[in-house]
């Protein structure tokens, strides 16, 4: 028997809700990837790493990071975007991702288009920290003093080419009015040990996340931090306008993506499961130790977070001819 089209698009109106509800139920079937587009060690770890831990325990299967680093986060950023649309890969992007497209002349990726948004985990500042190993000074007006002295002599580390390190860099080197070289890495991991070694680097601009362990064990020295106020996690140190600089802030976030077109449904539960690890006494414990904040926690807030984030740093791209090939 034919079914009358108005009569099947009832039915199939009344279904859809409950099959999209049924998907949701049944999801995770499988073991779900969490692509970290930096190496182990760095600050999108700190923050990947814990929370895959909590969900795996929420969602009754394993969260398995993926660390696919290089190209300054575009690599694994360029997987994550081809993925199958199925509700099981997951992205943890950073404020390298808003910066990118106004550095790099071509991506094979959008963040605005090939994503879908599920929550900005972690905001964290900035910090200026140098390795005790080279260099003796203790405070920042005492380093960029050091710096004016010697032109060029001195460097800095990032996480690569276009990366939130080394805008910051670039914005330290004009509102201190220095000439520093700059050594990018293949992440923030690599960058921060090779700090800690005390071989090649001098300072680094680095997220608060990965460096307050080392800052509390004293293997690196914090000159200060870059934010309107000092951080709960290291009040001993200053912001930078209190160490005599004043307009250097630098914020560093990270947020948690799944790929667009896959299943809504499973993108919304994915934001209810997030928000209630980020809860999770544990996971508010350890970000408060590494001063980071919660950001946006909706998919809408989240967007015109990012579209800000994107504006503004291309506006910083430009002011410091940042290009990268």
């Amino acid at each position: 028997m034919k079914i009358p089209a108005t009569v099947a698009l009832v039915f199939f109106g009344a279904y859809a809700p409950w099959a999209t509800h049924a998907v949701a139920q049944e999801w995770p079937a499988k073991a779900i990837t969490l692509v970290v587009p930096f190496p182990a060690g760095g600050g999108t770890d700190a923050f990947a790493r814990p929370l895959s831990a909590i969900l795996s325990k929420q969602l009754g299967r394993q969260v398995v990071n993926d660390n696919r680093g290089g190209a300054g986060g575009n690599l694994g950023a360029g997987i994550a975007a081809r993925a199958a649309k199925d509700g099981y890969t997951y992205f943890m992007g950073a404020v390298h991702h808003a910066i990118a497209p106004s550095v790099y002349k071509k991506l094979d990726y959008s963040l605005e288009k090939d994503f879908a948004p599920i929550a900005v985990v972690a905001v964290v500042p900035q910090v200026i920290v140098v390795t005790p190993k080279r260099i003796k000074e203790t405070d920042l007006a005492a380093f960029i003093a050091l710096a004016k002295q010697n032109p060029g002599k001195l460097n800095y580390a990032s996480a690569g080419s276009g990366t939130s390190h080394h805008l910051a860099g670039e914005l330290f080197k004009i509102a201190a009015g220095v000439d520093i070289a700059h050594v990018p890495h293949k992440g923030a991991g690599p960058a921060l040990q090779d700090l800690l070694s005390g071989q090649q680097v001098d300072v680094m601009f680095d997220g608060l996340g990965s460096s307050a362990q080392y800052i509390k064990s004293g293997l690196i020295m914090p000159l200060a931090v870059a934010a309107k106020s000092r951080s709960t996690a290291i009040p001993f140190v200053p912001t930078a306008a209190e160490a005599g600089l004043k307009g250097y802030e630098v914020s560093t976030w990270y947020a948690l993506w799944g790929v667009a077109g896959s299943p809504q449904a499973i993108n919304d539960r994915m934001v209810a499961e997030t928000a209630k690890a980020l809860a999770a006494p544990e996971l508010k414990t350890l970000w408060a130790a590494q001063g980071a904040i919660l950001g946006p926690a909706n998919s809408k807030e989240m967007t015109a977070f990012v579209s800000a984030e994107i504006a503004k740093w291309a506006k910083v791209a430009k002011s410091a001819n940042i290009q990268v090939d």
